[in-house]
């Protein structure tokens, strides 16, 4: 298993330029449906990946990334997306699922799942026009003088979150292919409000990356991979 793994992470690199051979929709979808085993926080799942398939959004795609040679030489595009204006409807999956299932112990598990989402997670998300995000900043500060306390708390904060979430789940996404024998290239270098526009997502969705995959082609990898040495990036403490 762990050398499967290494064998994965060292095949997989960002590649800038692809052979025309598509991925086929098959793999696709079983790469995206490891992409959401990933670990997402509250279990809200805050993502959706669009598979840019015609020519013509395939085309506008490619020129709202730039025309970088990663999205312009790739047969398949997949745009990843935080719906961070998701978050009550997903409160509201969690809370239906908790309700089917059949809880083992502890009895209050249930209700202890209920306050999450019903109480908790709709005080950390809501916010107005960031005036609320302000106000949970102080009492975060206040709070956080006397016992632990989480303080990422402001709208911008929460929204972070909902990226990093996401940004597992493009990375599943990524090894995914490696594993199906493919290649791919996460890029953020885009222009977030044109693709906006190309898929048709409201004002509440974001743009979190797009993944060009496919096979790499001669000259696909730009150079050796280049990595800290371990001693200047791990610490035991």
């Amino acid at each position: 298993m762990q050398d499967s793994l290494r064998a994965i992470l060292e095949h997989r690199r960002a590649i800038r330029n692809y052979l025309p051979e598509a991925v086929p929709d098959d793999v696709i979808k079983r790469c995206i449906e490891s992409a959401i085993l990933s670990p997402s926080s509250s279990n809200l799942q805050l993502w959706e990946f669009y598979h840019v398939k015609t020519g013509i959004k395939k085309e506008a795609l490619v020129k709202a990334c730039m025309s970088q040679p990663a999205a312009k030489t790739a047969p398949n595009l997949i745009v990843v997306v935080t719906r961070h204006d998701y978050w009550k409807r997903r409160c509201d999956a969690n809370l239906d699922f908790n309700k089917k299932v059949a809880w083992e112990e502890p009895e209050d598990k249930p209700i202890r799942a209920e306050t999450y989402f019903t109480k908790t997670i709709p005080t950390l998300y809501f916010d107005f026009l960031g005036i609320f995000g302000i106000l949970k900043k102080i009492f975060a500060f206040f709070v956080g003088l006397r016992r632990p306390m989480f303080r990422e708390v402001s709208a911008g904060e929460v929204l972070t979150m909902s990226h990093k979430s996401v940004g597992l789940a493009a990375q599943t996404l990524m090894l995914a292919l490696s594993a199906e024998g493919y290649d791919s290239c996460p890029m953020e270098g885009i222009d977030s409000k044109r693709i906006q526009r190309i898929l048709n997502l409201p004002k509440g969705a974001k743009i979190n990356m797009v993944i060009s995959c496919g096979k790499r082609a001669e000259g696909g990898v730009y150079g050796p991979r280049f990595r800290l040495p371990l001693e200047e990036v791990f610490f035991e403490v």
